[in-house]
This record gives C-alpha cells, sequence and structure tokens, in this order.
C-alpha cells in the first residue's frame, strides 16, 4: 500500500479511544490536535445534524493549523429519540441517564470528517444500535462507583464493565467506541493513505 512519505496523518481529538482504536489498524496519527470548540446544542437541533456539524467545527479548527495535512476528526454521540444523553463528570446525571437507557434501545452515532487537500473532503455518518437490559438500582450503584462512565457519551464505555448490561448491538462495535473503523480504513485507503508500521 503506498501512502506519500510527506504527508502528515493529524488525528483532530484528545479521545485515548479514537487513538487505540486507529492503531488497531495500523494508523499512527503524526500528531494529535485537541480541537476546542463550543459543544452546544442549537435549539431543536437533531442529534444527527448536531454530531455532523460538530465533527465539521472540529475540523475548520484543525484545518487552520495544518492546511496541507490529512486530518481525520469525529463525533460521537448516544442518544434516545431526538434527546442526546450528553457526557456528564456529575454522578446525579449520570444516574438519571443509566436510568433513562435501562431496559431500551438507544443509538450511537459517530461523524467523521476526513479531509486531505486536492484528495478528499468527506463527512460520513454511522449509527449503531445499543440495547440495554433493565438495570436494577445496585447495578447502576455499582457501575457508578467504577468511575467508568465519566466523560463519556452516554455515560457508559461499552469496552468496560458496561458490557454486561448490553443484550445485542446492530451495527458497528468500534463506532460505538468512537471510530466506526471499516468505514474510516475504507476512506483512508481510497486515497491511497494507509501507514502500516
Amino acid at each position: 500500500m503506498s501512502y506519500s512519505k510527506n504527508l502528515k496523518f493529524i488525528l483532530g481529538s484528545s479521545s485515548p479511544r479514537r487513538l487505540e482504536l486507529l492503531k488497531q489498524i495500523n494508523l499512527y496519527p503524526n500528531e494529535i490536535f485537541n480541537p476546542e470548540i463550543n459543544e452546544d446544542q442549537k435549539k431543536n437541533e437533531l442529534p444527527i445534524f448536531y454530531v455532523k456539524r460538530m465533527a465539521k467545527e472540529k475540523m475548520k479548527v484543525v484545518q487552520k493549523k495544518f492546511p496541507n495535512n490529512l486530518i481525520l476528526t469525529a463525533d460521537t454521540i448516544v442518544y434516545v429519540g431526538r434527546r442526546i444523553i450528553d457526557k456528564t463528570n456529575d454522578k446525579s446525571k449520570a444516574i438519571k441517564f443509566l436510568e433513562l437507557l435501562s431496559g431500551r434501545r438507544h443509538r450511537v452515532s459517530t461523524a467523521f470528517n476526513l479531509y486531505c487537500k486536492d484528495k478528499i473532503d468527506s463527512l460520513r455518518v454511522v449509527t449503531s444500535i445499543v440495547k440495554f437490559k433493565r438495570l436494577t438500582e445496585n447495578e447502576i450503584k455499582s457501575y457508578i462507583e467504577s468511575n467508568e462512565w465519566k466523560g463519556k457519551a452516554g455515560s457508559y464505555g461499552i469496552q468496560g464493565s458496561a458490557e454486561k448490561f448490553i443484550q445485542f448491538i446492530s451495527g458497528s462495535y468500534s463506532n460505538i467506541v468512537g471510530l466506526p473503523l471499516n468505514q474510516v480504513y475504507g476512506s483512508i485507503k481510497s486515497i491511497g493513505y494507509y501507514n502500516e508500521k
């Protein structure tokens, strides 16, 4: 597989989970840059429009710093109907979120924006469906004590002990973690960049 040795691969995300996912498919960013943007949801903004806007706005920030490089930005959300289940570090909020997800299906969508000057500027959204078992009060309490939920969309991390709550998944597992690897790999490969180590 060929790639331009002069082209740097920039990951526009501070998520350690996204970095680990990329490493799983032998993609190693040359640089990691955290784009600071306002992540407030607009009034009446639907979840899919929100997640696309976040990925695009992150891209605008990263492009200013790295205009001639290959850039990947992404945003992942968990939502029930029109309601986005935000990241939180607040215990009482996390408990309410887990109570909301208990015994029902929810969606996890990741929008990823891949940009390389004169080669690609694509924005894609991948959605997976997750069904939680009905959670007991003690299960929620025990999970909250683990602190695994902190800073994670939906107040849970599928790659941790919360996996025991999941009855089924429809769609990409890696998408739920933070990046749909099959689609990201396909997009990066399509422009001839694949830096295998």
